[in-house]
């Protein structure tokens, strides 16, 4: 039984240092750096979802629900700010992000 455990908590630590290599490898493109978050917030979920089955509790299961909610509005918001930065700017690279202040 531990051995299926250690198996699962080794897959959420490569997706979620996949998700940091992204961030941290290419800092150009903001849909990948968004795309390599939300990769991160899916390892911390399973990492939630392993543990409520390890410990027979149903409260990991719930916190995951909530994070993954909070993450799919994080998603919305990002990516219609983005659709409204490419309408004004015609690219979607951070270099000139800092032109959005107002």
């Amino acid at each position: 039984m531990l051995i299926d455990q250690s198996r699962y908590l080794l897959i959420a630590t490569l997706l979620f240092l996949i998700g940091l290599c992204g961030i941290m490898l290419n800092r150009k493109n903001i849909i990948i750096m968004l795309m390599s978050i939300e990769l991160m917030l899916l390892a911390i979920n399973f990492n939630f979802i392993i543990f409520s089955v390890f410990l027979d509790d149903v409260v990991g299961q719930v916190f995951a629900l909530f994070v993954l909610t909070i993450a799919a509005a994080e998603s919305a918001i990002g990516l219609a700010i983005l659709v409204i930065y490419y309408r004004i700017r015609g690219t979607v690279s951070i270099e000139y992000i800092n032109l959005l202040k107002g």
